[in-house]
């Protein structure tokens, strides 16, 4: 990796953010009011670890009902369609503005899991998390979370521009084509259960 290259990405990242965040504004009122209509309310917050294990709150559109019903059954129609082009995710660009997050990097999951994680797979927190990853753009998940978190072991290792260029191009050919799977992930149960 290039030495500088970690300031820099913080720099990119920000800029690019703060772009986004003006060219789109238009479809996130849209897509807010949208929202409210399914929801009553917007935003759905949830405290994730960040770098260093730090942890933030990080901003999604609401795509499910409450409820104690599986999540499966509380995604909306207009959320199922959100989440099959990552929509839903657009909030984050505020995190990653506020450097709590980059637009690349391993996924924020939930802190519990922080203690579950090999040594090895602990380097995914030595990153800030992203919006899309290395991961995300190989299988996403359709992937066990084994190979998911060694992905994010790779992507840690083999931080560049050129990787990050590679995760963008990807993802946008993702996206275009909706190829999100609008379900979340299932549960991390540790190492010793094949969990998918």
């Amino acid at each position: 990796m290039i030495p500088c290259y970690k300031s820099v990405k913080l720099v990119l990242d920000k800029l690019i953010a703060l772009t986004l965040l003006v060219a789109l504004s238009p479809i996130l009122l849209i897509i807010a009011c949208a929202v409210y209509l399914d929801h009553k309310s917007v935003l759905f917050t949830q405290q994730r670890p960040g770098l260093l294990e730090e942890p933030f709150y990080i901003l999604k559109f609401k795509t499910m009902n409450d409820g104690h019903a599986s999540d499966a059954n509380r995604v909306t129609q207009f959320g199922s369609w959100m989440r099959r082009y990552s929509l839903d995710e657009l909030p984050q660009l505020w995190n990653v503005l506020k450097g709590e997050m980059s637009l690349i990097g391993p996924r924020p999951y939930l802190m519990e899991y922080l203690n579950l994680y090999s040594d090895e797979h602990k380097k995914r927190q030595w990153v800030l998390p992203g919006i899309t990853g290395w991961a995300q753009v190989n299988g996403g998940n359709e992937l066990s979370w084994k190979e998911k978190l060694d992905l994010d072991t790779y992507y840690v290792d083999h931080l560049s521009f050129w990787m990050d260029l590679k995760i963008a191009f990807k993802t946008m050919t993702l996206l275009g084509g909706g190829k999100r799977k609008d379900l979340p992930d299932s549960k991390f149960m540790g190492y010793k259960e094949n969990i998918r």
